[in-house]
């Protein structure tokens, strides 16, 4: 393959590509996160007031910025909500404090995450091949908290560039945000490969974008046809491999 359809750069997906989090209970995740926060807030004396009213400020304000979310195409920044909604109650937090508490309401879910075994090692080899490594992510979870998770895991250093969509006007499928991407990791579209779950977020719009593009299976997309032009793996270590293959290709 001439050198200028190589693959330089891989971006990857964050749930269920990089890390999986699988099919959770969202509503019990939302109370432990609810009364590790309060329990934090009250340790800081802050006005929290009653647990149940708490829980249902943050909860309605949570659906309707998503709501929101969904009709504008925006994701919106946990934090800033978080701050928000405390501000209007007299909560006085210094910048660590309140990062802290987002945290704490990312904490429970971050407890049900796993990664595969090989994750860290196959990044070591990409890495170690002169690949550049990069994250697009559609989220509303700030990034210190995500920073922070894939600290704890051992793999934040692996990606130089890391693009979550709340910071831009636009997320994926736009594909705005993987041209954004290509930009900031320095390399051509055609020489970006995109790892990701969702068929219509990730792989669709990544080909649109030029980039070629990897089907990571998970639960997202069981029973789904790849489309074409399009590989799947079943397991992340399969990359170092798929990538040589797609590299000698003629």
């Amino acid at each position: 393959m001439p050198d200028n359809n190589k693959v330089k750069a891989v971006l990857f997906d964050l749930g269920e590509t990089l890390v999986n989090f699988g099919k959770v209970n969202t509503s019990a995740l939302f109370r432990r996160g609810a009364r590790l926060s309060y329990d934090f807030l009250r340790s800081c004396n802050q006005p929290v007031g009653n647990f149940n009213y708490y829980c249902w400020r943050n909860l309605i304000a949570l659906h309707i910025r998503y709501w929101l979310s969904n009709i504008t195409g925006k994701d919106f920044d946990s934090l800033v909500l978080l701050r928000g909604i405390g501000t209007k109650k007299n909560i006085k937090l210094d910048r660590q404090q309140w990062r802290h508490l987002a945290w704490l309401w990312y904490e429970p879910l971050s407890k049900v995450a796993k990664v595969e075994s090989e994750t860290k090692e196959t990044l070591a080899v990409l890495k170690k091949s002169g690949l550049k490594l990069g994250i697009i992510s559609n989220t509303f979870v700030n990034k210190s908290s995500l920073e922070k998770h894939l600290e704890q895991l051992g793999m934040l250093d692996f990606f130089t560039v890391r693009l979550y969509s709340y910071e831009f006007d636009f997320r994926k499928p736009d594909v705005r945000i993987f041209r954004a991407a290509a930009e900031r990791i320095g390399r051509k579209p055609e020489n970006i490969l995109f790892v990701g779950d969702r068929i219509n977020k990730d792989i669709k719009p990544a080909m649109k974008a030029g980039m070629k593009a990897v089907l990571k299976a998970a639960y997202t997309n069981a029973g789904k046809r790849v489309p074409k032009g399009a590989w799947k793996i079943n397991r992340l270590s399969e990359l170092p491999g798929l990538i040589e293959k797609i590299n000698n290709k003629n």
